[in-house]
């Protein structure tokens, strides 16, 4: 039994199952391939920012360089945190920060981390809900054809399973499918979460160093 010709005879609840099923493997798909060059490139800028960060002397020097890293969630954290910095020393003849200053400046990293961290997870949500719905809709589907290919068997002369296997054979299609959408959208999702997660903690061991180095440059 050829499978595109199953599709074809199926009826319109199960064609139209298969479509939904179709799409949130296409989708799904995209958003695979998108997070995993956004996270890559995230990952590669953040490496290149930390050799500069460490070589230079001048945070202002490192200031303008994170602006060629805009994909690096640790070059937005520089910058949030040396924008507030550079808000505490400004006026200041003698620059140097109180404690409150420096809770400010953690405060500055820490709305910083937040806002990368919702930037990666951005449509992890849609892989979550691929892996965890498209079996249960393609499990429908499949109910569903099983049902008419049992309803038409109560009909034919022929009460035999040659009679009922291209409709049965037409239902399980759907579970395939679904199966086929959910499987790898499990998957890239458990992956992209251990980066995220990876990025988030080299995050909080940015922010403890660029906090160290402020107090030593400019003392309590």
């Amino acid at each position: 039994m050829n499978v595109f010709r199953l599709i074809l005879d199926a009826s319109i609840v199960v064609q139209l199952v298969l479509l939904i099923l179709l799409l949130f493997s296409i989708f799904s798909w995209a958003v695979i391939l998108f997070k995993r060059n956004s996270l890559k490139t995230a990952a590669r800028q953040s490496k290149r920012f930390l050799i500069v960060f460490r070589k230079s002397k001048n945070l202002l020097e490192v200031n303008e360089a994170a602006k060629k890293f805009k994909s690096s969630p640790l070059a937005s954290l520089f910058q949030a945190g040396f924008k507030d910095l550079a808000y505490h020393t400004k006026s200041n003849p003698n620059p140097s920060i109180s404690s409150s200053n420096l809770e400010s400046i953690n405060r500055a990293l820490v709305k910083a981390s937040n806002k990368e961290v919702t930037r990666m997870e951005r449509m992890m949500n849609f892989l979550a809900t691929t892996g965890s719905v498209t079996p249960f809709i393609g499990l429908f589907g499949t109910v569903w054809g099983i049902m008419n290919a049992f309803r038409e068997l109560s009909v034919e002369e022929m009460n035999t399973l040659q009679a009922v296997a291209p409709g049965i054979a037409e239902a399980l299609v759907a579970t395939a499918l679904g199966l086929f959408a959910a499987i790898p959208a499990v998957i890239a999702y458990n992956h992209y979460l251990h980066k995220i997660k990876e990025i988030i903690i080299e995050m909080e061991d940015f922010s403890i160093e660029f906090l160290s180095i402020t107090e030593r440059l400019y003392g309590i």
